[in-house]
């Protein structure tokens, strides 16, 4: 059982890593060409990962994901620290994001972490989704913030 003072580290996912990674996690984005996985680390084992496109300006936050066994011990709360210094280590100075209107405990978070809504309006998606795991059904409405890096 993962405790609050847990030891988590953060680091680039790696190509030798996929595969055990990929066991535990739903790396749904790793075919985009112009992103890249954090991975967020327990000991050995991979809790949870954060994907950064770099084709978007700003560079995008996305696809966010922690165990549920992990959830509410901070997890992400590093990723998105990590993304940020991630992003900042090359020169970015801005991180945007999208969450679901619905999502209540992923915008406190970004709110407490200093994200705020852009002046862009809420943008409604629909349709199916390709995912590594096959399709998805989609029918949401996405709120953009940002944070000055």
């Amino acid at each position: 059982m993962p405790h609050a003072s847990s030891v988590i580290d953060v680091r680039t996912l790696q190509a030798d890593e996929y595969g055990d990674v990929s066991s535990s996690l739903p790396l749904n984005r790793l075919a985009k060409p112009a992103g890249e996985y954090l991975i967020a680390w327990e000991g050995p084992a991979a809790v949870g990962h954060a994907h950064i496109d770099w084709s978007l300006d700003p560079p995008e936050l996305q696809d966010v994901f922690v165990l549920a066994a992990h959830r509410r011990l901070g997890v992400a709360t590093a990723l998105t620290e990590a993304a940020e210094a991630h992003v900042a280590g090359t020169g970015g100075r801005v991180l945007a994001l999208t969450v679901s209107v619905s999502n209540a405990p992923a915008k406190a978070l970004y709110r407490k972490l200093g994200y705020v809504r852009t002046a862009e309006p809420p943008r409604r998606v629909q349709g199916t989704v390709q995912l590594r795991s096959g399709p998805l059904e989609v029918d949401d409405t996405l709120l953009t913030f940002e944070k000055r890096l």
